[in-house]
């Protein structure tokens, strides 16, 4: 890793989004993969797993998620969940941190390093494409949208509405 700060990049059981967010994750030189167990799984799925190869990749595989320590040690200068599943959007809404993702997602929330979530859940009804690649209706439930209006009020995160507003985030508040 070189000696400039880092953006880590979480990456979630998220379909919706998920080719979008990758093209703009692998357009920078500076991002650190960070999978959850479903990511690798989602990844599969959309037969997107060969784009990471020769990115640093880190996988969900220990309890204590040793590595959210990088952010209290200034390693990274923002964390991104990009898409980031209604699981993931309840836990950080809920302060809940018993996986990598969310366990990231509070420790930069405690080292004051800004956060941007791209949920997939942001209306009530949206089109999304399944892993064939068909167009198919999604209705997330009220609880899903509640968390991400919690979820907004938060200081220090940024909620984003779309992949283009995850672009405008990456060129306006990150050298």
């Amino acid at each position: 890793m070189d000696s400039r700060r880092r953006i880590a990049w979480c990456l979630t059981g998220a379909g919706h989004w998920l080719e979008e967010s990758l093209d703009l994750a692998l357009a920078r030189k500076d991002v650190d993969f960070f999978l959850s167990r479903a990511a690798e799984e989602v990844l599969r799925m959309y037969s997107l797993e060969g784009r990471l190869r020769g990115h640093s990749v880190f996988r969900d595989r220990m309890a204590s998620s040793p590595l959210s320590g990088r952010f209290a040690q200034q390693v990274y200068e923002a964390l991104i969940v990009a898409p980031a599943t209604s699981n993931s959007v309840a836990k950080f809404a809920l302060g809940i941190s018993d996986s990598l993702v969310s366990t990231f997602f509070a420790q930069a929330g405690k080292s004051e390093v800004p956060i941007a979530v791209l949920p997939t859940d942001m209306e009530a009804s949206m089109t999304s494409r399944d892993p064939a690649g068909r167009s198919v209706l999604v209705r997330p439930r009220p609880i899903d949208l509640q968390a991400v209006e919690r979820l907004s009020s938060m200081d220090g995160v940024t909620v984003l509405r779309s992949p283009r507003d995850l672009a405008r985030w990456l060129g306006e508040d990150l050298p």
